[in-house]
């Protein structure tokens, strides 16, 4: 039997083959070999078989059963024997391998060696896969190596010290000394590595810092050095060392931290650096970047951070994308800290809205938020909606979003508000968040001078386009509302409009059949046709025949509309009017109040799927901290019943069980509190049609010589119990028992629990604010049946 293939002989072999599986066959027949080999203990072809096992590995083969060959090439006095074995070492082991720890004597003696090359070796091995305990025993020779003359030697042991820091933090006292000594080093390989092992120091030991500060000039002057003499050896793209240039301004970021002398010191050569350094490669864009973090983490003067943000603005005019891409994450750290600077820029921010690549498009959408105030609302918000139009899907979302918040905080009047949301429903159809119907339905609310105009260009909207469903709802939801103002035609700042009652009648319908509308968007326009029958007299008969062709409809939510609906027009349309007038505005809830907060919240501040109230009411349980041994329900009080959306119950509860004119006897009221003037009694009523139901008026009246006004009551069940508060009839309790305030408490018990339940009452009394905390557990028997 010849002698075994040579490396480049294999390799030749692998690269003749032509399919996977010649390849496999290769490669299977050389590891039966390279077995048999090491079975053999074959000495001398022992380093030609594990360089063959190495490059079948890289290419994806298993090589674990070399991993002893390599050990016994370590322990062999050859060099090239030990190079192999180092290099099989780095490969095929780690620290998860216990094997690993079989080469720390061998280790051991190769770092004492006379010879560099092998100390390199093991240098680098070292580096590669030390673990605890090897760094632990090999600290010593790596310190000792650290103080040799020479340079190859220093280099490797410098790069293994910092690996051993990194290891154990513990030893890192052993190294200041020593690194204090290289920072004075001319080579810059060996310069590269202590200046990255005293950064590795001061950030992992602190109390460090303050020595290496001392030696805070001899980088300064190092930095100067490289800088001012041109050296070939070291050039790239005609910058002398950028490697050096960037290791040496991050120690200077670190140890200028939080030290003011430090930052006068070197405050001239960040300016000297920022305008000396070449900007027409990617060497001294590294440098300037650097340059900048430096500036913007340390105490800088303010000429300095204009300097820094200014750099950043030539970034943003590269050609090249990833550079686009870091100067408008470094603007933003910037943008809070020195606005007035980054705003200098906009007009080049918000031409990156215009790339073509999507990474640079959402980091300069997120800036251009942050860029927006009072000053350049409209204009911004321009640009902006001209970005949605034509921005990727995945961006759409977050753009809309964007708009909604910046126009809730800096929107300069309320129509410019509506229009502009309104514009973003428009352009970003079914991208907007789920909260923005309701969030837009509730400026409206409250923009009663503008109805007019509001449900004019609404009306206008949806009969040209219905494809728009976010906006077909809020628009639903208007025509419900103030449909009458359409007839009327009474808007100046639009061209007046003539409609008909059947007109603005046809086009709901036509929203109710298309079958491009949501469920939601069906539920949304079926209330507003049944508000319309109170608004709109000589259709009340259609309205009726649509409401009742509903009421088979095999959505759930939208039958069960239009049967409570059909209901109304039937058993109860004495109370129709009532029940569907239009909605009030809303005003602070007991939560907001409480909180210093209105219940107005900012639509980007609320997650998706709840709506604003349960993000208040779940910090006012923590407040409250009612009945402990259970979780809770906190309730405040609500508007009444919105028909835009069905209140429907558990069970199979709805609407309809609290309108039932038949209940059982009324349950004998009760005092829940009496104390300080104030008494608080609740009456009970149980609808018959469904038993778990409990509907509670709470009276109070106030005994005591002075007004309570600003009277709000809260309450909180257990989490088994469902509770809603109704509005109460006023907010002051006048003195001397003279009149009272009611509040309609709906308790829904499904398992007939016995009840707990905690309130809380605030008010204000002569000036001084007071709250009042009681707990009921005595409910009258029979409450539950």
């Amino acid at each position: 039997m010849g002698p075994p293939l040579k490396v480049h002989e294999l390799i030749r072999a692998i690269r003749s083959v032509k399919t996977q599986n010649e390849e496999r066959e290769v490669i299977q027949r050389e590891c039966a070999d390279i077995r048999s080999s090491f079975r053999d203990e074959d000495t001398l072809y022992r380093g030609r078989s594990v360089a063959k096992l190495l490059y079948m590995h890289m290419l994806g083969y298993p090589a674990h059963f070399g991993q002893m060959e390599c050990l016994k090439l370590i322990a062999s006095p050859r060099y090239t024997d030990k190079r192999i074995g180092y290099l099989g070492a780095m490969m095929l082991l780690d620290e998860r391998q216990d094997a690993h720890l079989l080469i720390t004597n061998s280790m051991k003696r190769d770092l004492e060696h006379n010879s560099p090359l092998i100390q390199g070796l093991a240098l680098c091995t070292l580096a590669c896969l030390g673990s605890t305990e090897m760094c632990r025993d090999l600290a010593g020779e790596v310190e000792r190596l650290l103080r040799t003359s020479s340079s190859h030697v220093k280099k490797k042991a410098v790069l293994c010290a910092v690996h051993i820091v990194r290891k154990v933090p513990e030893l890192v006292e052993m190294f200041i000394p020593v690194s204090e000594e290289l920072l004075g080093e001319k080579r810059h390989g060996v310069l590269y590595g202590a200046v990255l092992l005293v950064t590795e120091i001061c950030q992992r030991h602190p109390e460090a810092s303050k020595r290496i500060r001392k030696l805070f000039p001899l980088l300064l002057q190092k930095l100067r050095q490289i800088m001012s003499e041109y050296s070939p050896e070291h050039a790239v793209s005609g910058v002398t060392d950028p490697f050096l240039q960037v290791r040496l301004l991050r120690l200077m970021r670190i140890l200028g931290q939080n030290d003011e002398s430090i930052c006068d010191a070197m405050g001239d050569l960040l300016a000297q650096v920022s305008t000396c350094t070449e900007t027409q490669s990617n060497a001294g864009n590294a440098v300037l970047y650097e340059t900048v973090l430096t500036i913007v983490d340390t105490k800088s003067a303010s000429g300095l951070r204009v300097l820094a943000v200014n750099i950043l603005g030539r970034f943003l005019l590269s050609n090249d994308k990833n550079i686009r891409y870091v100067a408008l994450t470094s603007l933003q750290r910037l943008v809070q800290t020195d606005n007035a600077a980054v705003q200098r820029h906009r007009a080049t921010i918000v031409e990156c809205l215009r790339q073509t690549d999507t990474s640079v498009n959402r980091k300069a959408l997120e800036l251009c938020f942050a860029l927006v105030n009072e000053a350049n609302i409209r204009v911004m918000m321009k640009e902006l909606q001209r970005f949605l139009q034509t921005c990727q899907p995945e961006l759409r979302e977050q753009c809309a979003s964007g708009i909604f918040l910046s126009a809730e905080r800096f929107s300069p009047s309320k129509r410019w508000h509506i229009d502009t949301i309104m514009e973003t429903l428009i352009t970003a159809g079914e991208s907007v968040r789920d909260d923005a119907v309701s969030h837009l339905i509730h400026l409206i609310r409250g923009a009663s001078e503008l109805h007019a105009y509001i449900v004019q260009k609404l009306y206008k909207a949806v009969r040209e386009d219905i494809g728009q469903q976010p906006l077909v709802q809020v628009a639903s939801w208007c025509i419900g509302e103030y449909g009458e103002l359409l007839l009327l035609g009474s808007c100046e700042e639009e061209e007046p409009l003539q409609v008909t009652e059947d007109e603005v009648l046809d086009v709901l319908e036509g929203i109710l059949q298309s079958h491009i509308s949501t469920p939601s968007t069906r539920a949304y326009t079926l209330t507003a046709i049944m508000k319309l029958s109170t608004r709109f007299k000589q259709n009340v008969d259609r309205i009726r025949r649509v409401v009742s062709i509903y009421g088979s409809c095999h959505d759930v939510e939208l039958q069960q509309r239009a049967v409570e609906y059909n209901a109304l027009f039937k058993k109860y349309d004495h109370m129709r009017a009532a029940i569907l007038e239009k909605m009030p505005v809303e005003e602070k809830s007991a939560a907001g109040d409480i909180l210093g907060e209105e219940r107005r919240t900012p639509v980007e501040s609320l997650p998706q799927s709840q709506p604003s109230s349960v993000q208040t009411l779940s910090q006012v349980t923590d407040l409250l901290g009612l009945l402990e041994e259970s979780p809770v329900n906190v309730i405040t009080p609500v508007p009444a019943a919105d028909l835009n959306v069905t209140q429907n119950l558990p069970n199979g509860g709805s609407l309809l069980d609290l309108l039932d004119e038949t209940p059982v006897p009324a349950l004998p009221p009760l005092v829940v509190y009496n104390n300080h003037g104030l008494n608080v009694e609740f009456s009970f009523l149980r609808p018959p049609t469904n038993p778990a139901l409990l509907v509670i008026t709470s009276c109070a009246t106030n005994s005591s010589d002075s007004d309570m006004t600003d009277f709000q009551m809260q309450a909180a069940v257990p989490k088994s119990v469902q509770l809603q508060l109704q509005a109460p009839s006023g907010s002051i309790v006048k003195a001397s028992g003279i009149g009272a305030v009611t509040q309609c408490i709906r308790v829904l018990n499904p398992q007939k629990v016995p009840l707990k339940m905690r309130l809380r009452f605030s008010f204000s009394q002569s000036g001084n604010s007071a709250q009042e905390i009681c707990e009921i557990g005595n409910f009258p028997v029979g409450t539950w049946q």
